[in-house]
């Protein structure tokens, strides 16, 4: 029989593991791995390409399917630049609230999930329940884009899932998706009292941006009234911008980042392939005529799906029988949610926490929430001991 944990206690070992998503989880993994082995669960691992990160799933329960997976990310943003009263990675407690990167985003819920364990194991499950956690959320959800796949060809097949973002223990049915591009220009450089004999790639991403901002008007030109997204339309944004070589010379390159914040149901590609054309048909041609070594290259860093709302969706009945939440809640930033409906499964966030405090300095999370969480998924639990869930 392996040590028990209170949700504070295992939140305050979570939080001293550094996972800021640049860094390997593995020492986070290795921990979660020993403790669910010393409570007689075996967990599963799935390793990135480089080797240095993991992630994690496990099953409790009888091996059929219909169970529900808890999911959670472990990676963390990074402290750099941010006014930290204290060590960020050592848990510290003030009037009622845990302090430390993660708390809120979201250690807090993979915290609860695994000091329950125990009461998972002493329960009559009639379906099983799923423990996944995720690395690298914060950069493009890669960590369970290649779970997924393992865990669904491993264990039989859920009927829901619960994604524990912070969500202040309310039932989000819905979350924008997004993508991300990176954009290079390729120009050529000549005397700027020569302008008309050089192409500035400084230029021709101010015309793409341009385009982007253009596309985001006609967006909120058009939007529907009875969007519950705020805002609620897709939007097109450059986040960063480096180029140029001096006040003379035309800039020979030019690199910015672009998200796209798509509403659920909108394609990716449709985004991706409508940017494409504008620079093959009203870019490119322009640059070549001076130089033919001008280029734009579209580079994808990231795409996660949205979630999309499912009417009479199993995973939202089940979160709200267990929370009494019957508000219609969105949100705007995007989650591992729409990865797994993605694959088929009805999928829903929620999760202790404020969204307030993720990615802020001195980020924590009320004592209080982590108390909602565990009642939760003492409910969620009788549920499927039950077969009421």
């Amino acid at each position: 029989m392996g040590r028990t944990y209170t949700p504070r206690e295992m939140l305050e070992k979570l939080i001293s593991f550094n996972t800021v998503s640049d860094r390997s989880n593995l020492d986070l993994i290795a921990f979660v791995a020993e403790y669910l082995s010393s409570w007689g669960v075996t967990a599963h691992s799935v390793k990135d390409p480089t080797g240095q990160k993991a992630a994690l799933f496990a099953m409790i329960g009888p091996e059929i399917e219909g169970g529900t997976v808890l999911s959670a990310h472990t990676d963390v943003v990074p402290v750099e630049g941010q006014s930290w009263s204290h060590d960020p990675f050592t848990a510290w407690e003030e009037d009622g609230r845990l302090y430390g990167r993660g708390a809120a985003d979201m250690k807090g819920f993979a915290a609860t999930i695994l000091a329950k364990v125990p009461d998972f194991l002493k329960a009559d499950l009639r379906v099983p329940l799923h423990i996944a956690l995720s690395y690298d959320e914060e950069t493009g959800c890669d960590g369970a884009r290649r779970m997924i796949p393992h865990m669904l060809d491993r264990v039989p097949r859920p009927a829901r899932v619960i994604v524990g973002e912070p969500t202040s223990m309310k039932v989000v049915t819905g979350h924008k998706g997004i993508t991300v591009l990176k954009t290079r220009i390729t120009g050529h450089p000549v005397h700027s009292s020569q302008l008309h004999r050089g192409v500035s790639a400084i230029s021709v991403a101010a015309k793409l941006i341009g385009w982007l901002d253009g596309k985001t008007a006609e967006n909120r030109a058009k939007a529907d009234p009875e969007c519950p997204f705020e805002p609620p339309y897709t939007t097109l944004h450059c986040g960063t911008i480096t180029g140029g070589q001096a006040h003379n010379i035309t800039a020979p390159s030019c690199e910015f980042v672009t998200d796209i914040r798509m509403l659920p149901g909108e394609a990716p590609a449709d985004w991706v392939n409508a940017y494409r054309r504008f620079v093959d048909t009203e870019v490119l041609p322009g640059m070549r005529a001076v130089s033919a070594l001008c280029d734009v290259e579209i580079t994808e860093l990231a795409n996660v799906p949205g979630l999309g709302e499912e009417p009479d969706g199993l995973a939202e009945a089940t979160a709200r029988r267990l929370t009494g939440d019957n508000a219609r809640n969105v949100v705007v930033y995007a989650t591992e949610g729409g990865l797994f409906q993605h694959h088929g499964l009805s999928t829903v966030v929620c999760g202790p926490g404020s969204i307030d405090q993720a990615h802020q300095p001195d980020e924590f999370i009320e004592l209080e929430q982590l108390d909602r969480c565990a009642a939760f998924l003492d409910r969620l639990v009788d549920g499927l001991s039950q077969l009421r869930s």
